[in-house]
C-alpha cells in the first residue's frame, strides 16, 4: 500500500479505508508542521494546528475531489491557519508567553540565532499572503504551479508575487543589519 501515489491513498480513505490516512500522514505531517512553524514561529500552536489538519482531512474526506492531494492538503492548512490568525490577532499576548518567547531565542546560538532572527523579523514584517508564499516556495519548496492550485491563482501570478515577495523581504532584512 506504500508504494500508491497520495491522491490513491486519499481516493481509499474518502471510501472509508481510514487506515490509508495513517501513510499520508508520515508523508506529510512533517511539511504542514513546518509550514506551519514558519507562519506562527510557534511550536505548540504549530503542533495544534497539524493535528487539526489531519482531523479535518479525515472529517471531510469525501469533499476530496481527486485532485493533487499535497493542494487539498495545504489549502486545509492555510484556512485552519488563517481561522487561527484571526481569532488571535484581537486577543493580548500575556507577559509570561512574551519571556518564554525572549528566553527560548536568548537559548539558541548567538551568531547563527542573529541571522535567523533578523531574517524572521524580516518575514515578520510581510503582509500574511507574502510571507505565506515565501515560506511555501523558498522553506518548502513548493513549485509555484502547485502554489497557484492551493491559493486559486496561476503560476504566472505566483511567480511575479513571489518574487516581488523575496524583494520586500530582502528590504526589511537590510534595514534590520
Amino acid at each position: 500500500m506504500k508504494n500508491l501515489t497520495d491522491e490513491e491513498l486519499m481516493v481509499l480513505v474518502s471510501n472509508g479505508n481510514l487506515d490509508m490516512m495513517s501513510i499520508l500522514f508520515e508523508r506529510y505531517h512533517i511539511r504542514i508542521f513546518n509550514f506551519l512553524l514558519k507562519m506562527t514561529r510557534d511550536r505548540d500552536i504549530s503542533q495544534d494546528i497539524t493535528q487539526e489538519v489531519f482531523y479535518k482531512a479525515i472529517k471531510y474526506r469525501t469533499s476530496y475531489k481527486k485532485g493533487k492531494f499535497s493542494s487539498w492538503i495545504y489549502t486545509i492548512a492555510r484556512n485552519i491557519f488563517s481561522d487561527h490568525y484571526q481569532s488571535q490577532k484581537n486577543k493580548e499576548q500575556r507577559l509570561d508567553e512574551i519571556e518564554y518567547k525572549i528566553e527560548r531565542e536568548e537559548t539558541d546560538g548567538i551568531e547563527k540565532g542573529e541571522i535567523k532572527e533578523q531574517l524572521n523579523k524580516a518575514l515578520g514584517r510581510l503582509n500574511q499572503n507574502d510571507r505565506e508564499l515565501v515560506i511555501m516556495s523558498r522553506y518548502q519548496g513548493i513549485k509555484y504551479q502547485e502554489i497557484a492550485e492551493i491559493t486559486g491563482s496561476t503560476a504566472g501570478a505566483v511567480k511575479t508575487k513571489v518574487h516581488r515577495a523575496i524583494h520586500k523581504l530582502k528590504d526589511h532584512y537590510l534595514q534590520n543589519v
